[in-house]
């Protein structure tokens, strides 16, 4: 038996008020999206003006953050990104179309050595989805230092 952890909406909440805030700073018009352990959608939200398609790209790089326990640009890192032609996962996309990305912009939540979610931006180019995800990533940090749950 072992101890389950799980992240809520109360910890979601604030995850998304930090990549908003970051968003703003640097000039970024994004969605953002945090999900469970399973992927499942636990929080989104689309900034003014960002684009449409930026809702199913977020969830679908939460998603793969989640699931594969990775952050979503490592799949296509040179030269042992494992979805990079001729490598063990290369079109792996193609398992779940529509649901997993393999680019920039998808980060795993990691508390206790366990996967307890993920989080997705898209909207920016690749440089500003990290520093996004960054600031979400921290925000992670201090929910969980502060025990809110």
């Amino acid at each position: 038996m072992h101890r389950i952890l799980r992240i809520t909406l109360d910890d979601a909440l604030p995850i998304l008020a930090a990549g908003a805030a970051k968003a703003a700073e640097i000039g970024v018009k994004q969605t953002l999206c945090v999900c469970d352990d399973g992927g499942n959608v636990i929080a989104l939200h689309r900034l003014p003006g960002a684009r449409i398609t930026g809702v199913e790209i977020s969830m679908a790089k939460a998603y793969t953050a989640a699931g594969h326990e990775r952050a979503t640009h490592l799949f296509n890192e040179p030269p042992n990104g494992p979805a990079l032609p001729g490598n063990e996962a290369f079109g792996i996309s193609h398992m779940l179309p529509g649901k997993f990305a393999t680019f920039v912009g998808g980060f795993p939540l990691v508390h206790e050595g366990q996967i307890v979610g993920g989080i997705g931006i898209s909207g920016g180019n690749g440089e500003q989805d990290k520093a996004v995800g960054a600031a979400m990533l921290a925000e992670f940090e201090a929910v969980v230092s502060a025990g809110v749950s």
